[in-house]
Formats: C-alpha cells, structure tokens, sequence
C-alpha cells in the first residue's frame, strides 16, 4: 500500500461490484488495478469500462497479484467463503459484500482464516458506515430516547422474480433472507446485540427459497424487534426505535437514510438530514473510506464492522432459516 493510493481489486463484475467500482473512482486516495471475473471477457469489459488496467479471467490470478493492497469481493453470497478465502489465502486483505457468507460456519472460516493470515477482513455493511447511522447510533448509545424498548425494520422488493433468477436460486443463496433481511437484522443487531430469542414465519417457494420472511427478536433487556423482508413486495423500507424516553424514525431508506427525526418527550421534533459534503444517499464511498483508514492504521478489522458483530449476524439469519425450514444445497 503506498501513502498515497490503496491500491484494490475487484471481484465479480455484476452490479454492486459496478456500483462500488464506481464509489471508488469518485475517491481521490483510492486506485483501482485489477479486476477479475470467471470469463477474460466480462472482465475486459469491466476494466475498459472504469479505465482499469489489469482483467483477469479467474480469481486466483486477481488473488496473486501483489500489487493489490484489498480485494472486494461481490460475488453472490454463495460463493464468498471460495471467493474470499482464496484471496485470504494469498495473503491478501478482504471487504466481502454481504451477506457475508452462506451460514456462520462459513463465517467462522473466514475469520479464522484472515487470522491465520495476518490481514484485514470486513463484511460490506455499508449501512453501519453511513453517517447517519452513525449519528443514530450515537443518540441511542447517548441515552436520547432511553432504554430501547422496540426495533422495527422493512426491507421489501416487488419483483416479481422468475424462478430462474439469482433471488429465487437456493443453490445462490436465494431468498429475501439473505439479500434484503440481513439489512433489519444488521439494523437490530447494532442497537441491541445478538438476540436472546428468535421467532420467524415465512411463505417459500417451490423451489424452497424465501419470499418473504417475518422475525420477531426478543433480549434479556425486555427489548423486542420486529423485523420483514420480501421479494414479493416493494415495502417502505422504514425503520423506528422506540425508547423509554422517545422515538427515531427513520421514514424510508433505512439502510442509506436520507434524513431520521428523533421525537423526545416534551420537546418538538428534530430532523437529522444528511450533509451535502457526505454525498448522494447511496453513496458506498463510507465503507471504502473505512477500509482505507483502517489499513492505513494497520487494524485487523473496523471497529465500524468488527468480525464478532458480522459472526453474530450470521448466526442470527442461520436461526431464523432453521425456524421458516430453508436449507441450502451446498448444507447438505
């Protein structure tokens, strides 16, 4: 890594890894060098599309290339543990996108792995990078609204999805659970920690992938969250957090807000908007700056993402799969 540049490499060429690519040229201390798809093709027309330098037809030569300080990897979550492990295993440091594996036992690879290694491992929660979250999350840790007493969250798309699409695909990791629900689990887990009891209703597919899949969570504390992701859907995408003392809303667009009003009893409304200089909603530049720095600070994870919270997430979405009955092939 030089002082000036992080120099990445980008695995996978579908829309995310484009959409990040993107985020990425927008950075001025960041450099994309390589790419690599499974085909040389799709990994020329990637390159010539963002001016980078190297394509590589598969992943193990993207893998060995020394001149790359991180790797993101943003293939479909069932491919992250081959993916991520064997750029882990070339001494490389990792972002996965999420979710971040299949199961946790996946996960628990992984990390072992990065440990094994010495290098930098972070799940793509972007969500937790976002400035309003963090802001949101600072208010509650603050004691704004009190003792949370309630997390509601939504993640929905209309679809419809053909069965032969990658979010209909339970060899894919197909289903709303991992593609949209890790988003209101993620969101729970930040404000309250890994659950203490789980509950979950689904409606499945023929081909047993989730279509929708609803969650209540309940914490020692006397906490609950309820929690829905659909591909049958589109829903709000809303959140609330409810405290002994106040609200937070968050209207539409949780994972990426735009804006949140804190509601305190006995005091009016406050809006919390996003600040021009941190860009458009959708911006993936926070998760990219926050790998940047922590590599530059030469830490093994982001305290933003640390590794415990995404293992504790894949727990959570292993619970709630073992509860609405969806197995994957790759399980066995």
């Amino acid at each position: 890594m030089t002082e000036e540049n992080v120099r990445w490499g980008v695995l996978a060429t579908g829309g995310i890894a484009a959409a990040f690519t993107a985020a990425l040229v927008d950075l001025p201390d960041a450099e994309v060098v390589a790419v690599a798809s499974r085909t040389e093709e799709s990994a020329k027309a990637f390159a010539d599309r963002f001016g980078i330098e190297r394509a590589y037809g598969d992943w193990a030569a993207l893998a060995a290339d020394g001149d790359i300080d991180v790797v993101y990897v943003a293939t479909p979550h069932s491919a992250h543990r081959a993916a991520a492990g064997l750029c882990l295993e070339a001494g490389r440091n990792v972002l996965v996108e999420k979710a971040f594996t299949l199961n946790s036992h996946e996960a628990n690879e992984l990390v072992a792995l990065a440990a094994d290694r010495g290098s930098f491992l972070m799940e793509a929660m972007w969500m937790y990078c976002n400035p309003l979250v963090r802001r949101l999350k600072a208010l509650v840790d603050d004691g704004a609204i009190g003792e949370v007493r309630t997390v509601q969250a939504d993640f929905g798309l209309a679809g419809p999805f053909p069965p032969s699409h990658r979010l209909r695909d339970p060899a894919q990791g197909g289903g709303a659970l991992l593609d949209l629900g890790v988003y209101p689990v993620s969101f729970a887990h930040l404000l309250l920690g890994e659950p203490a009891d789980i509950k979950a209703s689904a409606v499945l597919s023929a081909e047993g992938a989730d279509l929708q899949t609803a969650a209540l969570f309940s914490w020692d504390s006397g906490a609950l969250a309820a929690l829905h992701c659909s591909i049958v859907g589109g829903t709000g995408t809303s959140a609330s957090v409810t405290g002994s003392l106040g609200r937070i809303d968050i209207p539409d667009g949780f994972f990426h807000p735009e804006r949140f009003v804190l509601h305190r009893d006995g005091r009016d409304p406050e809006e919390f908007v996003l600040d021009p200089a941190d860009g458009p909603r959708n911006t993936l530049r926070h998760e990219a700056a926050e790998v940047m720095r922590a590599l530059r600070a030469g830490e093994s994870e982001s305290p933003l993402v640390p590794l415990e919270g995404t293992l504790a997430v894949m727990r959570t979405l292993d619970a709630v799969r073992e509860r609405i009955g969806v197995r994957y092939p790759q399980e066995g």
